[in-house]
Parts: structure tokens; sequence; C-alpha cells
């Protein structure tokens, strides 16, 4: 791997700190980058669109020093600049949602180059807990009648996609368990940070599953244990595969 070949144990956080790349300037790279500087991460670069779009020759360079990077860009872009990280033998975990349909082409790319990605659309541990439950809960209803399912998530203003990337995972293990497709509305109104909901709703009684994050700063820790967990591993992953290692 890059670095400098220096032989990291997976997941484990060493001595020197990690050294990162943060690839985006956004909320959450912003976010990332102060949690990072603020425990034991080096972070060598931040790279903006400008670096990724007409200076990609040194970012590569940049990538290549580093143990992992941290993607959070824009759709339009996320899969081209995952395929900058593998080029350069850079482990990298992405945030960015909106690209699913070029997933199973870098996931190709990933396992033919040895390299190692972790993607997710939500770095929360009580979010992707949330995605395993609807799983549960919609196995436990799949074969009860009267029951309606419903998924709301509700974000600040700013946030472009609707339904979010949590909420299409939370429907997809839902409906996975019950056999059937959900409804989901998506709510866009002040400075939510992201909050996703699902109701099973009956005549009699109703079940409710719901996930709020109360600070945005749960997601950059998420992300930096997430990197920290995918040095030296290889293969694709999800937030999935860390909390089944974190709760074993």
């Amino acid at each position: 791997m890059a670095a400098g070949d220096r032989r990291v144990q997976p997941g484990a956080v060493t001595d020197p700190a990690l050294r990162i790349v943060i690839l985006g300037s956004g909320r959450m790279g912003r976010s990332i980058d102060a949690l990072a500087r603020s425990q034991r991460f080096d972070v060598l670069a931040q790279l903006g669109r400008r670096d990724l779009e007409s200076r990609r020759a040194a970012a590569r360079d940049r990538l290549a020093g580093a143990d992992v990077a941290l993607e959070f860009t824009a759709p339009a872009s996320a899969a081209s600049n995952i395929r900058l990280c593998v080029e350069a033998g850079c482990p990298v975990v992405s945030g960015t949602t909106g690209w699913s349909d070029q997933l199973p082409a870098v996931t190709a790319l990933v396992k033919e180059r040895g390299g190692g990605l972790l993607w997710a659309p939500n770095f929360s541990f009580g979010a992707v807990a949330l995605q395993l439950l609807a799983h549960r809960a919609g196995a436990l209803f799949a074969g009860v009648g009267g029951f309606d399912t419903h998924v709301v998530e509700t974000h600040h203003a700013g946030k472009l996609d609707a339904p979010s990337g949590t909420a299409i995972a939370i429907e997809t293990s839902l409906g996975e368990g019950l056999g059937r497709n959900s409804p989901v509305t998506s709510i866009r109104t002040g400075h939510v940070p992201g909050t996703h909901e699902i109701s099973i709703d009956g005549p009699r009684e109703r079940l409710v599953l719901r996930h709020e994050a109360r600070d945005r700063g749960v997601f950059a820790e998420g992300a930096l244990r997430a990197a920290a967990w995918l040095v030296g591993r290889r293969g694709v992953y999800t937030m999935r595969d860390l909390l089944a290692g974190e709760a074993g």
C-alpha cells in the first residue's frame, strides 16, 4: 500500500498518527478536518474542487503519501475521485451519495488493484443500527396484515439530494425484510443535521423506530473511525462491516 510501505494492522490507530488526505472542502470536509486535527491524525492536505479537477497529478502525489483518504465531494465527481485514490494506492472512505450507479465499476477497480474502499451514506453508528433494525422489523411484520409502513427523513434546507442516501438504505433494508417497498417522505427545513424515522402503522397500534443526529460531529467522528478501521484492509466495505467488527 501507499504511505511508505508502512505496515499497519487493520483498524489500528498507530503511532505516529495516521496520515490522511481529505477530498472535499464542503461542510463535511471542514468538519472532518477540524476533528482530525484534534485527534490522532496527521492531515496532509485538504483537496478542493480545483485540486481534483485541474491539478490531478499533484493530488495523486499527495494521496500516494497518505495512509487513507476521506472523500466527501459531489455525486458527479465521487467515482472519479475514488478512482484517483485507488490509482494512487491509497485506501479511501467515501461518504458522497448519489453515484451508486457507478458502484459496480468502482468495486471492480478496487478489487483489481487490491485497494480498499469503505462507502456509506451515513457514518453515524445509530443510523447504521437503524438500517439493521429496519430489516428485522420488516421481517417480523412481513406476514402480518393490516399494517402500513413509511419512512420519513428530515434534513437541513441546504441538503441537495432527496430522499437522502440514508433514507434509501433504510427503505431498502426494510423492504428486504418486508417483501415490499415503502413510501419515503423527505423534509428539508432549517438546520437539522439528520433525522430518520420508520413508521409501522396498524389500526390499533403504531411502532416507530427513529434515529436523530443532534450534532454534525457524529458524522465526522464516524468517518474518522471508518478511516482508521480501513487501513490495512483490502476490498469493498460498508459501515455495517465496521459495526459488526466493533460489536464482535
